[in-house]
Protein backbone atom coordinates (compact mmCIF):
# COMPACT_ATOMS: atom_id res chain seq x y z
CA UNK A 1 0.00 0.00 0.00
CA UNK A 2 0.74 3.64 -0.60
CA UNK A 3 1.85 6.37 2.23
CA UNK A 4 -1.23 8.48 3.20
CA UNK A 5 -0.86 12.21 3.72
CA UNK A 6 -3.30 13.93 5.58
CA UNK A 7 -5.25 16.64 2.59
CA UNK A 8 -7.71 19.71 4.20
CA UNK A 9 -11.21 18.94 2.33
CA UNK A 10 -11.46 21.90 0.70
CA UNK A 11 -8.17 21.29 -0.67
CA UNK A 12 -9.31 17.80 -2.56
CA UNK A 13 -9.38 17.96 -6.48
CA UNK A 14 -8.73 14.90 -8.93
CA UNK A 15 -7.87 11.94 -8.38
CA UNK A 16 -7.26 12.73 -4.46
CA UNK A 17 -11.00 13.53 -4.71
CA UNK A 18 -12.20 10.64 -6.02
CA UNK A 19 -10.27 8.43 -3.65
CA UNK A 20 -11.65 10.22 -0.57
CA UNK A 21 -15.54 10.12 -2.14
CA UNK A 22 -14.44 6.27 -2.75
CA UNK A 23 -13.62 5.97 0.71
CA UNK A 24 -16.46 8.16 2.07
CA UNK A 25 -18.72 5.75 0.30
CA UNK A 26 -17.45 2.43 1.73
CA UNK A 27 -16.09 1.34 -2.08
CA UNK A 28 -13.27 -0.82 -2.39
CA UNK A 29 -10.64 2.58 -4.32
CA UNK A 30 -7.35 1.06 -5.19
CA UNK A 31 -4.34 2.84 -7.61
CA UNK A 32 -3.57 1.88 -11.08
CA UNK A 33 0.38 3.10 -11.34
CA UNK A 34 1.12 5.80 -14.07
CA UNK A 35 1.23 4.09 -17.89
CA UNK A 36 2.71 5.49 -21.27
CA UNK A 37 2.51 8.64 -22.57
CA UNK A 38 2.58 10.31 -19.06
CA UNK A 39 -1.38 8.90 -17.51
CA UNK A 40 -0.36 9.73 -14.08
CA UNK A 41 -1.85 7.79 -10.98
CA UNK A 42 -5.69 7.38 -11.13
CA UNK A 43 -8.05 5.93 -8.44
CA UNK A 44 -10.10 2.87 -9.58
CA UNK A 45 -13.02 0.91 -7.95
CA UNK A 46 -13.18 -2.82 -7.40
CA UNK A 47 -17.12 -4.54 -8.03
CA UNK A 48 -17.72 -7.35 -6.71
CA UNK A 49 -20.66 -9.68 -7.53
CA UNK A 50 -21.45 -13.11 -6.59
CA UNK A 51 -19.70 -14.77 -9.47
CA UNK A 52 -18.00 -11.50 -11.02
CA UNK A 53 -15.39 -9.10 -10.60
CA UNK A 54 -14.81 -6.10 -12.12
CA UNK A 55 -12.94 -2.57 -12.11
CA UNK A 56 -14.25 0.58 -13.13
CA UNK A 57 -12.65 4.32 -12.73
CA UNK A 58 -13.72 6.48 -10.30
CA UNK A 59 -14.01 9.96 -11.12
CA UNK A 60 -17.14 11.40 -9.36
CA UNK A 61 -15.21 14.97 -9.46
CA UNK A 62 -16.01 15.33 -13.41
CA UNK A 63 -18.25 12.23 -14.17
CA UNK A 64 -21.95 13.56 -13.83
CA UNK A 65 -23.08 9.47 -14.25
CA UNK A 66 -21.39 8.93 -10.87
CA UNK A 67 -21.90 12.76 -9.29
CA UNK A 68 -25.40 12.18 -9.87
CA UNK A 69 -25.91 9.31 -8.22
CA UNK A 70 -24.21 11.31 -4.81
CA UNK A 71 -26.87 13.81 -5.10
CA UNK A 72 -29.79 11.51 -5.28
CA UNK A 73 -28.09 9.07 -2.42
CA UNK A 74 -27.12 12.07 -0.42
CA UNK A 75 -29.76 14.63 -0.91
CA UNK A 76 -27.53 17.43 -1.52
CA UNK A 77 -28.40 20.55 -2.51
CA UNK A 78 -26.66 22.75 -5.12
CA UNK A 79 -25.80 26.79 -5.25
CA UNK A 80 -24.55 29.22 -7.89
CA UNK A 81 -23.49 32.49 -6.88
CA UNK A 82 -20.26 35.14 -7.77
CA UNK A 83 -18.85 32.83 -10.46
CA UNK A 84 -18.57 29.25 -7.94
CA UNK A 85 -20.47 26.59 -6.90
CA UNK A 86 -21.61 25.78 -3.46
CA UNK A 87 -23.15 21.92 -1.84
CA UNK A 88 -25.11 21.76 0.68
CA UNK A 89 -25.84 18.27 2.08
CA UNK A 90 -25.07 17.38 5.71
CA UNK A 91 -21.94 20.00 5.20
CA UNK A 92 -22.04 23.20 3.56
CA UNK A 93 -18.84 23.20 1.22
CA UNK A 94 -18.44 26.54 -0.56
CA UNK A 95 -16.02 28.42 -3.49
CA UNK A 96 -16.11 25.45 -5.81
CA UNK A 97 -15.28 25.50 -9.25
CA UNK A 98 -17.75 22.80 -10.62
CA UNK A 99 -20.50 21.27 -9.24
CA UNK A 100 -19.55 18.03 -9.26
CA UNK A 101 -16.38 18.83 -7.03
CA UNK A 102 -18.91 20.83 -4.62
CA UNK A 103 -20.86 17.95 -4.41
CA UNK A 104 -17.94 15.36 -3.83
CA UNK A 105 -16.16 17.38 -1.25
CA UNK A 106 -19.72 17.98 0.77
CA UNK A 107 -19.39 14.10 1.08
CA UNK A 108 -16.09 14.01 2.48
CA UNK A 109 -16.44 16.64 4.46
CA UNK A 110 -19.88 15.27 6.21
CA UNK A 111 -18.29 11.82 6.25
CA UNK A 112 -14.53 12.31 7.04
CA UNK A 113 -14.19 15.68 8.15
CA UNK A 114 -12.01 18.77 7.39
CA UNK A 115 -8.99 16.38 7.16
CA UNK A 116 -8.56 13.52 5.06
CA UNK A 117 -5.92 10.73 4.16
CA UNK A 118 -4.74 10.59 0.83
CA UNK A 119 -2.12 8.60 -0.85
CA UNK A 120 0.41 10.79 -1.37
CA UNK A 121 0.80 9.92 -5.11
CA UNK A 122 -2.26 11.54 -5.70
CA UNK A 123 -1.17 15.11 -4.52
CA UNK A 124 0.71 17.68 -6.98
Amino acid sequence: MTDLIEVKTADLVGEALGWAVGKAEGLDVYLEPPGYNGVPWRVFVRYQGQAIEHTKRYNPWEDWALAGVLVEKHCVCLDFKCGLWSALGDEWIAGCQTPPIAICRAIVAAKLGDTVQVPKELMP
